[in-house]
């Protein structure tokens, strides 16, 4: 019984095959993701800015935050949620996209 010599591409893929295991993928490279890298600069609740008892400079310390847009803010509180300063017109929602994630509206105990 005589075996046929391999082709020049069985040949290659023979001898290609153990080298893929010497080559690192991307996957192993790559660094874990975790869950909380996603969420790291969101504030902790403690550390969110109450828009119905901070003051207006408290509010500058919002990323964004303009003298005009904090004095606005505070003069037509109460607010029932902190969308009610996109809905009722007192800032646009350009601005309320970009502090949404640092404050927050208590309402005050009756």
């Amino acid at each position: 019984m005589r075996l046929n010599a391999p082709t020049p591409a069985l040949t290659a893929l023979i001898l290609c095959v153990p080298l893929l295991a010497l080559v690192p993928s991307a996957r192993a490279n790559s660094a874990p993701r975790s869950s909380q890298t996603a969420y790291s600069a969101i504030p902790s609740a403690s550390a969110l800015i109450d828009v119905n008892h901070c003051s207006a400079d408290e509010l500058l310390a919002i990323p964004g935050m303009t003298r005009v847009w904090a004095n606005r803010i505070v003069r037509f509180r109460p607010y029932r949620t902190k969308a009610d300063l996109e809905e009722q017109g007192v800032i646009p929602a350009d601005l309320y996209s970009r502090i949404k994630d640092s404050i927050i509206a208590h309402r005050s105990k009756q």
